[in-house]
């Protein structure tokens, strides 16, 4: 006879998930994210997904001046009830306080980057997107798999801060070439070399 293993799935509270919530809650799955206040799983992610942020990584560490950082896969503080987690971000240097520390305030996010995977295109293609050109990041790369080869795509755009929404400058297939939020030039076809 087999034992049945029994779950045991949070019930959330009636007005949702917080921040606070998300920071402190015991055994939260890995990459958990908070969008309007429900607490958001991610799935086991694609080789493609993984050296993608690798390649993103390194290629901005390579120019990134010191008043910036670069960093994965970090919790980004918008508000009480969103606390979404980009899988690459550009924030203030003096914004990293600590080796311990698990998450930014959205004022100190100066790039937000999500590389599209199938179980969360419509939150990496749109509601992620809104929720950042809402509070204000100045900068968002969408980044899919389409090229030639697999090669990632790299979808550039800036915020339009009065409308706040994101107007798109560029599309980049081989080489991600850009002057802000500073000089970056990262060859997206050393993919193959990782």
């Amino acid at each position: 006879m087999t034992a049945e293993i029994a779950h045991h799935w949070p019930v959330p509270p009636q007005d949702g998930y917080t921040v606070d919530d998300l920071l402190t809650l015991p055994d939260l799955p890995p990459h958990t994210e908070l969008i309007d206040g429900s607490l958001v799983f991610v799935s086991p992610q694609r080789d493609f997904h993984s050296i993608v942020i690798d390649l993103l990584v390194n290629g901005l560490r390579s120019t990134v001046p010191p008043e910036l950082k670069v960093r994965r896969e970090m919790t980004v503080v918008i508000d009480r009830r969103n606390g979404p987690e980009p899988d690459v971000s550009v924030v203030r240097a003096a914004a990293v306080r600590s080796r311990t520390q698990t998450h930014f305030q959205v004022r100190d996010v100066m790039l937000a980057g999500e590389v599209v995977s199938p179980e969360s295109e419509a939150r990496d293609r749109d509601t992620k997107p809104h929720k950042y050109a809402n509070a204000g990041i100045p900068y968002f790369w969408r980044i899919e798999m389409g090229g030639v080869d697999d090669h990632p795509v790299v979808h550039v755009f800036e915020l339009d801060a009065e409308a706040r929404v994101y107007v798109p400058t560029g599309t980049h297939h081989n080489r991600l070439k850009l002057s802000v939020p500073y000089d970056i030039d990262i060859d997206l076809t050393a993919i193959d070399e990782l």
